[in-house]
Protein backbone atom coordinates (compact mmCIF):
# COMPACT_ATOMS: atom_id res chain seq x y z
CA UNK A 1 0.00 0.00 0.00
CA UNK A 2 2.72 2.34 1.07
CA UNK A 3 4.35 1.87 -2.17
CA UNK A 4 1.59 2.49 -4.12
CA UNK A 5 0.83 6.18 -2.38
CA UNK A 6 4.43 6.60 -3.52
CA UNK A 7 4.05 5.50 -6.93
CA UNK A 8 0.81 7.69 -7.20
CA UNK A 9 2.35 10.78 -5.53
CA UNK A 10 5.52 10.64 -8.10
CA UNK A 11 4.02 9.65 -10.45
CA UNK A 12 1.86 12.80 -10.14
CA UNK A 13 5.11 14.76 -9.49
CA UNK A 14 6.54 13.60 -12.64
CA UNK A 15 3.68 14.00 -14.90
CA UNK A 16 3.05 17.53 -14.23
CA UNK A 17 6.57 18.32 -15.19
CA UNK A 18 6.93 16.33 -18.41
CA UNK A 19 4.12 18.25 -19.30
CA UNK A 20 5.51 21.66 -18.90
CA UNK A 21 8.64 20.67 -21.30
CA UNK A 22 6.54 18.97 -23.43
CA UNK A 23 4.57 22.14 -24.35
CA UNK A 24 7.06 24.31 -23.68
CA UNK A 25 8.99 22.78 -26.16
CA UNK A 26 5.85 22.14 -28.39
CA UNK A 27 5.00 25.69 -28.74
CA UNK A 28 8.54 26.78 -28.86
CA UNK A 29 8.97 24.12 -32.27
CA UNK A 30 5.48 25.53 -33.41
CA UNK A 31 7.17 29.08 -33.37
CA UNK A 32 10.03 27.83 -35.28
CA UNK A 33 8.18 26.27 -37.97
CA UNK A 34 6.09 29.90 -38.09
CA UNK A 35 2.62 28.50 -36.94
CA UNK A 36 0.72 31.48 -35.60
CA UNK A 37 0.91 32.67 -31.83
CA UNK A 38 -3.22 31.95 -31.82
CA UNK A 39 -3.04 28.48 -33.06
CA UNK A 40 -0.15 28.16 -31.12
CA UNK A 41 -2.77 29.01 -27.85
CA UNK A 42 -5.63 27.39 -29.32
CA UNK A 43 -4.20 23.95 -30.54
CA UNK A 44 -0.81 23.64 -29.46
CA UNK A 45 -1.41 24.75 -25.58
CA UNK A 46 -4.77 22.95 -25.74
CA UNK A 47 -3.25 19.38 -26.76
CA UNK A 48 0.08 19.92 -24.17
CA UNK A 49 -2.42 20.53 -21.38
CA UNK A 50 -4.76 17.49 -21.67
CA UNK A 51 -1.45 15.39 -22.62
CA UNK A 52 -1.75 14.16 -19.14
CA UNK A 53 -5.31 13.15 -19.33
CA UNK A 54 -5.17 11.47 -22.77
CA UNK A 55 -2.21 9.57 -21.71
CA UNK A 56 -3.45 8.16 -18.57
CA UNK A 57 -6.71 7.20 -19.89
CA UNK A 58 -5.30 5.37 -23.00
CA UNK A 59 -3.22 3.45 -20.17
CA UNK A 60 -5.83 2.79 -17.81
CA UNK A 61 -8.15 1.45 -21.07
CA UNK A 62 -6.13 -0.35 -22.37
CA UNK A 63 -5.56 -2.54 -18.74
CA UNK A 64 -8.73 -2.88 -18.46
CA UNK A 65 -9.92 0.00 -16.34
CA UNK A 66 -12.41 2.32 -18.24
CA UNK A 67 -13.46 3.54 -15.37
CA UNK A 68 -9.97 5.15 -14.13
CA UNK A 69 -10.35 6.62 -17.75
CA UNK A 70 -13.49 8.49 -17.61
CA UNK A 71 -13.13 9.18 -14.38
CA UNK A 72 -10.17 11.39 -14.78
CA UNK A 73 -11.63 12.93 -17.76
CA UNK A 74 -14.84 14.10 -16.40
CA UNK A 75 -13.31 14.62 -13.13
CA UNK A 76 -10.46 16.84 -14.89
CA UNK A 77 -13.49 19.15 -16.63
CA UNK A 78 -14.92 19.55 -13.03
CA UNK A 79 -11.61 20.66 -11.70
CA UNK A 80 -10.98 22.94 -14.60
CA UNK A 81 -13.77 24.87 -14.47
CA UNK A 82 -14.82 24.69 -10.55
CA UNK A 83 -11.29 24.30 -8.94
CA UNK A 84 -8.77 26.41 -11.21
CA UNK A 85 -10.78 29.24 -12.81
CA UNK A 86 -12.16 29.40 -9.62
CA UNK A 87 -8.91 30.30 -7.58
CA UNK A 88 -7.93 32.02 -10.56
CA UNK A 89 -10.37 34.70 -10.27
CA UNK A 90 -9.89 34.70 -7.08
CA UNK A 91 -6.39 36.03 -7.85
CA UNK A 92 -7.34 38.12 -10.55
CA UNK A 93 -11.01 38.31 -11.67
CA UNK A 94 -11.19 37.27 -15.24
CA UNK A 95 -12.07 39.43 -18.51
CA UNK A 96 -12.98 37.71 -21.73
CA UNK A 97 -11.20 39.83 -24.49
CA UNK A 98 -11.30 37.02 -26.92
CA UNK A 99 -13.73 36.79 -29.86
CA UNK A 100 -12.99 33.28 -30.40
CA UNK A 101 -12.81 32.21 -27.12
CA UNK A 102 -16.58 33.35 -26.91
CA UNK A 103 -17.09 31.27 -29.88
CA UNK A 104 -15.88 27.91 -28.01
CA UNK A 105 -18.02 28.35 -25.21
CA UNK A 106 -21.71 27.22 -26.60
CA UNK A 107 -19.11 24.67 -28.47
CA UNK A 108 -17.88 23.15 -24.94
CA UNK A 109 -21.55 23.27 -24.22
CA UNK A 110 -23.12 21.49 -27.13
CA UNK A 111 -20.20 18.99 -26.35
CA UNK A 112 -21.14 18.64 -23.35
CA UNK A 113 -24.93 17.58 -24.08
CA UNK A 114 -23.61 15.08 -26.97
CA UNK A 115 -21.38 13.45 -24.03
CA UNK A 116 -24.70 13.45 -21.61
CA UNK A 117 -26.73 11.97 -24.52
CA UNK A 118 -24.39 9.16 -25.09
CA UNK A 119 -23.88 7.74 -21.53
CA UNK A 120 -27.84 7.89 -21.23
CA UNK A 121 -28.12 4.14 -22.12
CA UNK A 122 -25.29 3.55 -19.44
CA UNK A 123 -22.56 2.45 -22.11
CA UNK A 124 -19.83 4.09 -23.96
CA UNK A 125 -19.46 1.95 -27.16
CA UNK A 126 -16.73 2.21 -29.49
CA UNK A 127 -19.26 4.02 -31.85
CA UNK A 128 -19.60 6.49 -29.45
CA UNK A 129 -15.79 7.13 -29.12
CA UNK A 130 -15.36 7.17 -32.90
CA UNK A 131 -18.46 10.15 -33.10
CA UNK A 132 -16.42 11.71 -30.82
CA UNK A 133 -13.44 11.64 -32.46
CA UNK A 134 -15.21 12.84 -35.59
CA UNK A 135 -16.64 15.67 -33.96
CA UNK A 136 -12.59 16.15 -32.48
CA UNK A 137 -11.35 16.21 -36.18
CA UNK A 138 -14.05 18.79 -37.32
CA UNK A 139 -13.54 20.55 -34.40
CA UNK A 140 -9.59 20.60 -35.22
CA UNK A 141 -10.49 21.78 -38.79
CA UNK A 142 -12.52 24.39 -37.59
CA UNK A 143 -10.44 26.06 -35.02
CA UNK A 144 -7.27 26.18 -37.54
CA UNK A 145 -9.70 27.49 -39.94
CA UNK A 146 -10.07 30.20 -37.34
CA UNK A 147 -6.74 30.39 -36.43
CA UNK A 148 -5.39 31.16 -40.48
CA UNK A 149 -8.47 33.61 -40.82
CA UNK A 150 -8.63 35.34 -37.85
CA UNK A 151 -7.16 39.06 -37.43
CA UNK A 152 -5.99 40.37 -34.35
CA UNK A 153 -7.42 38.58 -31.28
CA UNK A 154 -6.56 39.38 -27.34
CA UNK A 155 -5.66 35.22 -27.11
CA UNK A 156 -3.09 35.81 -29.85
CA UNK A 157 -1.72 39.12 -28.51
CA UNK A 158 -1.34 36.83 -25.10
CA UNK A 159 -0.10 34.22 -26.61
CA UNK A 160 2.53 36.15 -28.53
CA UNK A 161 4.27 37.66 -25.54
CA UNK A 162 4.16 33.95 -24.03
CA UNK A 163 6.48 32.34 -26.71
CA UNK A 164 8.89 35.60 -26.36
CA UNK A 165 9.45 34.22 -23.04
CA UNK A 166 9.89 30.93 -24.25
CA UNK A 167 12.36 31.30 -27.42
CA UNK A 168 15.09 29.28 -27.90
CA UNK A 169 17.03 27.18 -30.17
CA UNK A 170 15.01 24.11 -32.52
CA UNK A 171 17.25 22.00 -31.47
CA UNK A 172 16.84 22.15 -27.44
CA UNK A 173 12.80 22.81 -28.13
CA UNK A 174 12.74 19.18 -29.89
CA UNK A 175 14.55 17.80 -27.30
CA UNK A 176 12.25 19.20 -24.47
CA UNK A 177 8.90 17.87 -26.98
CA UNK A 178 10.66 14.22 -26.97
CA UNK A 179 11.91 14.11 -23.84
CA UNK A 180 8.35 15.84 -22.19
CA UNK A 181 6.35 13.03 -24.26
CA UNK A 182 8.81 9.85 -23.08
CA UNK A 183 8.82 11.00 -19.56
CA UNK A 184 4.27 11.67 -19.63
CA UNK A 185 4.35 8.15 -20.88
CA UNK A 186 6.19 6.67 -18.07
CA UNK A 187 4.96 8.63 -15.04
CA UNK A 188 1.75 8.03 -16.36
CA UNK A 189 2.25 4.51 -16.38
CA UNK A 190 3.52 4.50 -12.70
CA UNK A 191 0.42 6.66 -11.74
CA UNK A 192 -2.40 4.38 -13.46
CA UNK A 193 -0.74 1.28 -11.32
CA UNK A 194 -0.84 2.85 -8.13
CA UNK A 195 -3.96 4.23 -8.68
CA UNK A 196 -5.32 1.24 -9.57
CA UNK A 197 -3.59 -0.54 -6.45
CA UNK A 198 -5.15 1.87 -4.27
CA UNK A 199 -8.99 1.70 -5.68
CA UNK A 200 -8.29 -2.33 -5.05
CA UNK A 201 -6.79 -1.84 -1.68
CA UNK A 202 -9.90 0.43 -0.04
CA UNK A 203 -12.60 -1.36 -2.33
CA UNK A 204 -13.79 1.87 -4.23
CA UNK A 205 -14.30 1.96 -7.82
CA UNK A 206 -11.79 2.96 -9.93
CA UNK A 207 -14.44 5.87 -11.08
CA UNK A 208 -13.68 7.55 -7.31
CA UNK A 209 -10.34 7.39 -7.88
CA UNK A 210 -10.11 8.64 -11.51
CA UNK A 211 -12.45 11.45 -10.47
CA UNK A 212 -10.17 12.78 -7.37
CA UNK A 213 -6.93 12.22 -7.06
CA UNK A 214 -5.88 11.19 -10.86
CA UNK A 215 -8.20 13.95 -11.83
CA UNK A 216 -6.78 17.01 -9.70
CA UNK A 217 -3.44 15.54 -10.33
CA UNK A 218 -3.40 16.02 -14.37
CA UNK A 219 -5.29 19.01 -13.83
CA UNK A 220 -2.06 20.69 -12.58
CA UNK A 221 -0.64 21.81 -15.48
CA UNK A 222 -3.68 24.07 -16.43
CA UNK A 223 -3.91 25.41 -12.48
CA UNK A 224 -0.31 26.48 -12.62
CA UNK A 225 -0.06 27.99 -15.90
CA UNK A 226 -3.93 29.39 -15.27
CA UNK A 227 -2.81 31.34 -12.45
CA UNK A 228 0.45 32.43 -13.32
CA UNK A 229 -1.56 34.07 -16.75
CA UNK A 230 -4.02 35.32 -14.33
CA UNK A 231 -0.96 37.23 -12.08
CA UNK A 232 0.56 38.40 -15.53
CA UNK A 233 -2.88 40.05 -16.89
CA UNK A 234 -3.26 37.31 -19.43
CA UNK A 235 -6.91 36.54 -18.50
CA UNK A 236 -7.38 35.13 -22.34
CA UNK A 237 -5.01 32.85 -22.20
CA UNK A 238 -6.27 31.11 -18.53
CA UNK A 239 -9.52 30.46 -19.74
CA UNK A 240 -8.17 29.52 -23.06
CA UNK A 241 -6.44 27.10 -21.15
CA UNK A 242 -9.40 25.64 -19.48
CA UNK A 243 -11.81 25.55 -22.72
CA UNK A 244 -9.19 23.87 -25.26
CA UNK A 245 -8.71 21.23 -22.40
CA UNK A 246 -12.01 20.19 -21.35
CA UNK A 247 -12.57 19.82 -25.19
CA UNK A 248 -9.89 17.60 -25.47
CA UNK A 249 -11.01 15.90 -22.58
CA UNK A 250 -14.76 15.53 -23.19
CA UNK A 251 -13.65 14.29 -27.08
CA UNK A 252 -10.47 12.92 -27.32
CA UNK A 253 -9.34 11.84 -24.05
CA UNK A 254 -13.19 10.33 -23.71
CA UNK A 255 -13.20 8.98 -27.62
CA UNK A 256 -9.49 7.43 -27.22
CA UNK A 257 -10.38 5.09 -23.92
CA UNK A 258 -13.46 3.96 -25.88
CA UNK A 259 -11.68 3.33 -28.78
CA UNK A 260 -9.83 0.99 -27.27
CA UNK A 261 -11.60 -0.41 -25.03
CA UNK A 262 -16.12 -0.20 -23.87
CA UNK A 263 -16.96 1.53 -20.69
CA UNK A 264 -19.86 0.23 -19.15
CA UNK A 265 -21.11 3.73 -17.08
CA UNK A 266 -22.13 3.53 -13.57
CA UNK A 267 -25.29 4.83 -12.71
CA UNK A 268 -24.01 7.35 -11.14
CA UNK A 269 -21.94 8.92 -13.23
CA UNK A 270 -25.05 10.36 -14.87
CA UNK A 271 -26.69 11.23 -11.87
CA UNK A 272 -23.88 12.73 -10.09
CA UNK A 273 -20.64 13.55 -11.70
CA UNK A 274 -22.47 14.37 -15.18
CA UNK A 275 -24.91 16.57 -13.83
CA UNK A 276 -22.27 18.30 -12.02
CA UNK A 277 -20.20 19.18 -14.49
CA UNK A 278 -23.58 20.08 -17.25
CA UNK A 279 -23.65 22.86 -14.57
CA UNK A 280 -20.44 23.75 -14.06
CA UNK A 281 -20.24 24.26 -18.27
CA UNK A 282 -23.72 25.89 -17.88
CA UNK A 283 -22.44 28.17 -15.88
CA UNK A 284 -19.23 29.11 -17.55
CA UNK A 285 -21.13 29.62 -20.76
CA UNK A 286 -23.37 32.07 -19.06
CA UNK A 287 -20.44 34.21 -16.78
CA UNK A 288 -18.16 34.48 -20.41
CA UNK A 289 -20.28 35.49 -23.06
CA UNK A 290 -21.86 37.85 -20.91
CA UNK A 291 -25.25 38.50 -22.76
CA UNK A 292 -25.58 42.00 -22.10
CA UNK A 293 -22.33 42.60 -20.44
CA UNK A 294 -18.64 42.16 -20.30
CA UNK A 295 -17.97 38.12 -19.97
CA UNK A 296 -16.00 37.73 -16.66
CA UNK A 297 -15.71 35.47 -13.92
CA UNK A 298 -15.30 38.22 -10.81
CA UNK A 299 -13.79 37.02 -7.55
CA UNK A 300 -17.52 36.06 -5.58
CA UNK A 301 -18.57 33.98 -8.63
CA UNK A 302 -14.89 32.83 -8.37
CA UNK A 303 -15.43 31.35 -4.84
CA UNK A 304 -19.11 29.76 -5.45
CA UNK A 305 -16.97 27.80 -8.20
CA UNK A 306 -14.22 27.05 -5.69
CA UNK A 307 -16.81 26.03 -2.98
CA UNK A 308 -18.75 24.33 -5.42
CA UNK A 309 -15.90 21.97 -6.36
CA UNK A 310 -14.76 21.62 -2.46
CA UNK A 311 -18.40 20.09 -1.81
CA UNK A 312 -18.13 17.82 -4.86
CA UNK A 313 -14.85 15.98 -3.73
CA UNK A 314 -15.96 16.26 0.20
CA UNK A 315 -19.41 14.12 -1.25
CA UNK A 316 -17.17 11.84 -3.37
CA UNK A 317 -14.43 10.96 -0.57
CA UNK A 318 -17.78 10.37 2.60
CA UNK A 319 -18.63 7.68 -0.47
CA UNK A 320 -15.35 6.17 0.31
CA UNK A 321 -15.23 6.52 3.97
CA UNK A 322 -18.88 4.95 4.02
CA UNK A 323 -17.43 2.17 1.98
CA UNK A 324 -14.73 1.20 4.26
CA UNK A 325 -17.29 1.82 7.10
Amino acid sequence: MTLSFLAVIAGLALLVWSADRFIEGAAATAGHFGLSPLLIGMVIVGFGTSAPEMVVSAFSSYQGNPGLALGNAYGSNISNIALILGLTALVSPIVVHSGILKKELPILTAITALAAWQLWDGFLSRIDAVVLLGVFACLMTWTVRQGFRQGEDALGSEMKQELAVLRMPLGKAVRLLVMGMVLLIISSRILVWGAVDIAVSFGVSDLIIGLTIVALGTSLPELASAIAAARKGEHDIALGNVLGSNLFNTLAVVGIAGAIHPVSVAPEVMSRDMVVMGLLTVSLFVLGYGFGRRGRINRVEGGILVVSYLAYTAYLFSTIVGKAV
